[in-house]
């Protein structure tokens, strides 16, 4: 028993050593809090923006009396300005004039007034906290800027008296020192290449830069957290903690250590500062563009040439200086999961955390012998200690040796949309339907690609997040593609969450010939337009079959290298982005007449390039049958009520401990990944729809195949065909001479509606100059020419 309390006394002896070891030593000698809280800092700046605005007066006005003011400037030192019998015209008195003789005649002439653009925004800065432009990228190019202008001024002006002044004395010395060693033209030659090279840093001289191929670990959508061993001395500027225990004689007092930083978070800032200087729009668009001929690829993006794509700045920044995870706040979450594993006789070898914008991992190495269950079962207890929502377990972690631990930030990021639209994965990007959804725990962009998906199903409780979701996705293709390669069919069914993409219905809308609204919103017109896409999706994969290719990315490579001859009814294929709001509401209301197309088009439709995002706020088995999750395997989950909804939108729980506010599981198979969602704010939309839409667009919103149910058709009793329309003879014509039997055709060329450009077709059917109604296809013309139809219809009449 005493050497068991001599051993027990020992360790707590080492214990008080390390102790006062590891605490920092308190000066007595303090600091004033006004240097310490901001104070002096605005202080410094609006002194270094009061210096600017003096010495900007008086380099200007030196520049106007330099004559009168110079015999006494340079007669005498600085000690003159205390002199009250000398007077000088400068507008600043005698210390502006002493200024100005010193930086602008003795020093680097008119160069001077970068020294002012310097204190400015170093003032500025200080001030107000605010950046009018990147501070040390300017005056790294003013530096230079000094250099250049002052040597070509004083060589440019070298004999002359007066204007060698614009030079200054540093000039003057330089150009007569680049004289002596390189001469005259040498001196020409050496500032002329200066020029250039300040021009090519700056990038305001055309390089052209040859694209270097990314390795496979940068891929988009990749989510690997591996990081380079780059230690960091400010541990708040960190994204990534290891939260090590101490020697192994204390294993279970863990403490904070800096470990590494993910790679991509320094290359996703670098990024950011490039992009605001060359955004998003630049996609090769040139005005005057001339159309190729036989020889060269076909262009789809030739039918609107001058089409601009967004621009970054219509979107709003929401990012923030404030630290999401303190120190302080990570030690305290530590000690507390430490403690109640301890509780529970679990010990653990190492914790590592990873702050995320809204989520911070933590991931512990459980010592030898300790089962997962165990710790999966204290969910409710480490919640319950650490007095945070929505804490989730991952044990283990797929792909590597740890458990995760998922706590909520008190402090939550704002994810922007335009963080993730301005990064270098989604700019670069090679998929063929990028979309941003978000950012990762390891505050990685998240950059998907929806042609491999193929499909999303999307679900949460009412406010959690869905809307802003599907805004980020159409946002993302939007900023993307060109109208000639995407069209959206949009189902809204509250008839206000996308009604503002109406505003781009000549540009980027599909619809049907006969539907007067951009936006369907009568659940009969989803049916039809449900049952019309279907038809288009069979006519592709008519298409696709003729020209003997598996799909859609085959099918146009085919096209655009003019392998395929548009007499034959080739056309380029645009993909079709078909997404449905309150998928629960179409459901309750059409039951099964929704779900058997929906079906159809989920199992067949991918290859042809039209793929479907549906959304609800009620994923219970009622509308989220077995049929609809099996041909959706990429499915979104916000936060939901119940494990019993997160099971039916994930096959697993986990979506009922998400905090809400854009919180979200995504699940692409067997991975399952926790974002934050990009958020998109009505003004950003509108903004967006509202520069596209004045934008010259398409005639009209694209087409789809023409269907008329039963209840649609027209009424065959009271159609006589003898009592023909005042315009059968031109729309014969007109479907002769396009050898095309359609109504849209008729609607199109002779600006009808459509029941009256039905009932022409009827007659044209009784008639038998066009066949009858054959699905996606455009009715058989029975008549070969005009001149044919000519005599066609003077039998016709003499009957």
């Amino acid at each position: 028993m005493v050497k068991k309390a001599n051993q027990l006394r020992n360790g707590e002896d080492k214990r008080a050593k390390k102790e006062r070891r590891r605490k920092p030593v308190k000066s007595k000698y303090r600091l004033p809090a006004s240097l310490t809280d901001g104070r002096f800092a605005r202080i410094a700046g609006f002194f270094m923006l009061l210096l600017a605005a003096f010495l900007l007066l008086a380099f200007t006005s030196y520049l106007t009396t330099w004559r009168f003011d110079s015999s006494i400037l340079e007669s005498r030192d600085a000690g003159f300005i205390l002199d009250r019998g000398i007077q000088v015209q400068n507008w600043t008195g005698k210390l502006g004039a002493w200024l100005g003789h010193l930086f602008i005649k003795r020093g680097i002439g008119i160069s001077a007034y970068f020294v002012v653009l310097i204190l400015f925004l170093a003032g500025f800065r200080l001030m107000t906290g605010l950046t009018l432009m990147p501070f040390w990228k300017t005056f790294r190019y003013s530096v230079l800027g000094i250099l250049w202008f002052s040597v070509t001024l004083g060589f440019a002006f070298l004999n002359d008296p007066d204007l060698g002044l614009l030079g200054g004395v540093f000039g003057y010395e330089a150009s007569l020192w680049l004289i002596d060693v390189v001469g005259r033209p040498g001196t020409v030659l050496i500032l002329i290449f200066s020029l250039i090279s300040f021009l090519i840093i700056v990038n305001l001289f055309p390089v052209i830069r040859k694209k270097t191929p990314r390795s496979k670990e940068s891929g988009e959508g990749s989510q690997d957290t591996t990081a380079v061993n780059q230690p960091r001395e400010d541990l708040y500027n960190t994204r990534e903690y290891a939260l090590n225990p101490q020697p192994e004689e204390e294993p279970d007092d863990p403490v904070l250590e800096p470990v590494v930083e993910p790679a991509a978070g320094p290359a996703e800032k670098k990024v950011e500062l490039t992009i605001e200087e060359n955004p998003v729009e630049d996609h090769g668009n040139q005005k005057g563009t001339v159309y190729g001929g036989i020889d060269t690829p076909y262009d789809p993006t030739l039918d609107l040439p001058d089409y601009r794509y967004p621009t970054l700045d219509l979107l709003a920044n929401y990012t923030s200086d404030v630290v999401p995870v303190t120190k302080e706040e990570l030690e305290a979450n530590k000690d507390r999961i430490v403690e109640t594993l301890n509780n529970y006789a679990i010990r653990i070898d190492k914790i590592k955390a990873t702050i995320g914008p809204a989520v911070t991992l933590y991931e512990i190495i459980p010592a030898p012998g300790v089962r997962i269950s165990r710790i999966k079962n204290l969910e409710d207890d480490i919640a319950l200690s650490l007095s945070a929502l929505g804490i989730r377990i991952i044990a283990p972690i797929p792909g590597k040796g740890t458990i995760g631990i998922e706590v909520p930030n008190q402090k939550p990021e704002i994810v922007s949309i335009k963080s993730l639209l301005s990064s270098d994965k989604f700019r670069n990007s090679s998929f063929d339907l990028p979309i941003a959804l978000g950012k990762t725990i390891s505050n990685e962009s998240y950059i998907a690609d929806l042609s491999k998906m193929p499909h999303i199903l999307m679900a949460g409780a009412t406010g959690q997040g869905k809307s802003v979701g599907l805004n980020a996705i159409l946002l993302s293709l939007l900023y993307k593609k060109h109208p000639s390669q995407i069209k959206f069919i949009l189902v809204d069914p509250k008839k206000v969450e996308l009604t503002l993409f109406s505003k781009i219905e000549r540009h980027f809308l599909a619809r049907l010939p006969d539907s007067e609204e951009a936006i369907v919103t009568d659940t009969r017109k989803v049916v039809r337009t449900l049952i019309s896409l279907g038809m288009e999706m069979d006519h592709r994969y008519q298409l696709l079959k003729d020209a003997q290719v598996r799909n859609i990315k085959e099918y146009n490579t085919k096209f655009i290298a003019r392998r395929l001859n548009p007499k034959e009814g080739h056309n380029f294929m645009p993909y079709i982005v078909m997404v449905v709001d309150e998928f629960a509401d179409l459901i309750m209301t059409a039951g099964r007449e929704i779900e058997t197309p929906l079906t159809r088009l989920a199992q067949l439709a991918r290859a042809t390039g039209i793929h479907l995002i549906i959304a609800t706020q009620r994923p219970s088995v009622n509308i989220i049958t077995g049929t609809i999750k099996a041909n959706f395997p990429a499915r979104i989950a916000y936060r939901v009520i119940s494990k019993i909804d997160s099971r039916t939108i994930l096959d697993s729980s986990g979506a009922d401990q998400l905090v809400g506010r854009g919180d979200m599981l995504m699940s692409t198979g067997s991975d399952l990944i926790r974002l934050q969602c990009a958020f998109v704010d009505t003004p950003e939309v509108e903004r967006v729809t509202e520069f596209i839409g004045s934008q010259r667009g398409y005639p009209d919103a694209f087409h789809l195949p023409e269907y008329s149910d039963e209840n649609d058709e027209l009424d065959k009793g009271d159609f006589d065909p003898n009592q023909r329309d005042e315009l059968f003879e031109e729309a014969a014509r007109i479907i002769v001479q396009h050898q095309q039997g359609s109504t849209s055709l008729l609607q199109r060329k002779l600006k009808l509606g459509y029941n009256r450009a039905g009932r022409i077709i009827d007659q044209l059917e009784a008639a038998k100059i066009v066949g009858p109604f054959e699905g996606s296809k455009a009715r058989e013309v029975l008549v070969a020419n005009e001149m044919a139809l000519e005599q066609f219809l003077r039998d016709l009449y003499s009957e």
